[in-house]
């Protein structure tokens, strides 16, 4: 009985692992060398509706009538839907108003990030072909 490697194919295993463990450092050293940052305005407009814009503040407004009806009546549908969909509106809008940018860092930091991201994922798709 033959030893089946990554994908059900022969051999393979070691591919697998080292092109698993570049993609994930790769990886790693890519998201930590982004910077989230806050697109600064006033009242932080979450999204726009027509062309009112509407702000955290006023999604705040349905949220606290939802979780007053959930309070009153845990089986109340409308509080539920009012207190959710406010939850889901402010995310949105606090996603919505961020920026990425990518940190400095130097051309050989870059390289070695990329060699580990693509040579981890050709590692990883050639484990996959039988051998």
């Amino acid at each position: 009985m033959a030893f089946r490697g990554a994908g059900g194919t022969e051999g393979g295993g070691g591919a697998f692992l080292i092109g698993i463990a570049m993609m994930i450092v790769g990886g790693y050293l890519l998201l930590n060398n982004i910077v989230v940052r806050p697109v600064l305005g006033f009242g932080m407009v979450a999204f726009r509706l027509g062309g009112l814009p509407i702000t955290t503040g006023i999604i705040l407004i349905p949220f606290v009538f939802g979780v007053a009806l959930i309070f009153y009546n845990s089986r109340n549908w409308l509080g539920w839907l009012l207190a959710c969909g406010s939850l889901l509106a402010l995310v949105g809008g606090v996603i919505a108003n961020m920026t990425l940018q990518f940190a400095a860092i130097s051309a050989f930091d870059l390289i070695v990030i990329l060699v580990l991201v693509a040579g981890g994922l050709g590692l990883f798709l050639r484990s996959l072909r039988a051998s």
